[in-house]
């Protein structure tokens, strides 16, 4: 299959076995060119259906995705709830399924979330047997998604993972309430809120929230965290920053030479 030209997608940095493959997408959108259906509000590739976009245009984008990828079929779309649910793509039956997190050691079948703001993890072992994507939106990752996927993988201390492209620490304002969900898991989280000039409210950092969660649970080997979805809108959709809007996507698989 010939190889699409994207503008600048975003590849973990990491010390991944050379089978797994993982990607974080952007708008498509560069001074001269779209890559990408949609249009609008939503222009560039958006891959989000319930964000009031065309059908056909998202489709032709999540089309152009998997070519992109060379997937032998599409990712594993999830209609994303903000919970702590995985689904096991080994036992999946292709159906959608309510669920935050997936997983899966078969090839040429990508685990995927779609993002505007919360944080999407990638995650695979040292080995390259299993990957796994989750969504972690403030109230996924207190609630303990991150750590409900962990579960999936035998040893926590030989799993890799990759912060991909969240609102930054500078512009995620949010009340008291979250502040004390989380430190109330966790008193360090303490030190991810900062206050607001606002009175009553913080400025997060879910990034390192993520990283608390993950060291927790045994994971050390900790990558990205680089990016800030809302100060970047060649780039990123962004809830936060314009409310209707699309979705990327941080995707991640295994090829068949395993």
């Amino acid at each position: 299959m010939q190889r699409l030209d994207a503008p600048d997608f975003l590849l973990p940095d990491w010390p991944a076995p050379a089978h797994v493959r993982a990607l974080s997408t952007n708008r498509g959108l560069a001074a001269q060119s779209q890559f990408g259906s949609s249009a609008g509000i939503y222009a560039g590739l958006n891959l989000g259906t319930h964000v009031g976009d065309l059908a056909d245009a998202v489709l032709a984008n999540r089309q152009l995705l998997q070519q992109y990828c060379d997937l032998p079929q599409q990712p594993a779309w999830l209609n994303q709830v903000h919970g702590i649910a995985v689904l096991d793509l080994d036992l999946w039956q292709g159906q959608l399924t309510d669920a935050d997190a997936s997983v899966t050691s078969i090839p040429g079948l990508a685990a995927v979330v779609m993002t505007a703001d919360c944080l999407p993890v990638l995650f695979c072992d040292r080995q390259g047997n299993k990957v796994a994507a989750a969504h972690a939106g403030w109230r996924g990752l207190c609630d303990g998604v991150l750590e409900a996927t962990l579960q999936h993988f035998p040893k926590p201390a030989e799993v890799l993972a990759w912060l991909g492209p969240a609102i930054g620490p500078t512009n995620f304002e949010v009340g008291s309430e979250v502040r004390a969900a989380f430190v109330a898991k966790d008193p360090q989280a303490a030190a991810a809120f900062v206050p607001s000039i606002n009175p009553g409210k913080y400025l997060a950092d879910i990034y390192l929230l993520a990283r608390q969660r993950l060291q927790a649970a045994g994971v050390s080997a900790i990558y990205g965290g680089d990016y800030c979805t809302v100060a970047d809108p060649q780039r990123f959709y962004s809830y936060r920053r314009d409310g209707q809007t699309g979705r990327q996507a941080s995707l991640i698989w295994l090829t068949a030479a395993i």
